[in-house]
């Protein structure tokens, strides 16, 4: 992550005595602590005030930052704890608010863009691979786990014994996540 490692690098400069690169690492967290910040509840004037809390302690902390470690969880604690300062100073939990700009400000909660077509790549890539298995470990495939039968209703459909349709998806699942190469990406056959 190109963030993390240009805050990691300004500050390690800053805890050098470089003052540019602190004022750089300073104006380059703004954004990253305001949007913390948000997170944890803080809205409006909040925001500000926790962005403000949070340089001051950065500033006073610096010296405890290990240079070794990334700096982004060293950064989200902090920023985390001065809102939780923030808000138990105000006296209430945090509230819903009309505030236009933290909702245009606020992250997406729904899939990437491109989920749908990797779960459509994903399906299709799946459909191939089980098409392509042996009859009986196809049925297994298709009844037990498409299907979402049970083994006694497998076996009245396909004819096989429950014995051979469990044998036969496991064969067939072993087979699926050596085609698809299962738990090297997702995880998921």
């Amino acid at each position: 992550m190109a963030l993390e490692e240009d805050l990691a690098a300004a500050m390690a400069a800053a805890q050098g005595g470089d003052a540019a690169a602190y004022r750089t690492l300073l104006n380059a967290c703004l954004p990253v602590i305001a949007g913390m910040a948000r997170a944890q509840g803080a809205r409006g004037e909040a925001v500000d005030d926790v962005v403000q809390d949070t340089l001051l302690t950065i500033h006073r902390a610096r010296a405890s930052y290990d240079p070794a470690r990334p700096f982004l969880p060293w950064l989200r604690a902090i920023t985390r704890r001065r809102a939780i300062d923030r808000l138990r100073r105000a006296g209430r939990r945090p509230r819903e608010v009309h505030d236009p700009l933290a909702y245009e400000a606020h992250p997406d909660s729904g899939p990437a863009p491109a989920h749908g077509i990797e779960t459509r790549q994903r399906d299709a890539e799946l459909a191939r691979a089980v098409a392509a298995l042996p009859e009986g470990q196809r049925q297994a495939v298709e009844h037990l786990a498409y299907g979402e039968r049970s083994l006694d209703e497998a076996s009245a459909l396909t004819g096989r014994s429950k014995g051979a349709l469990k044998v036969n998806l496991h064969r067939a699942l072993r087979a699926l996540r050596g085609k698809l190469g299962a738990g090297k990406d997702s995880g998921h056959v």
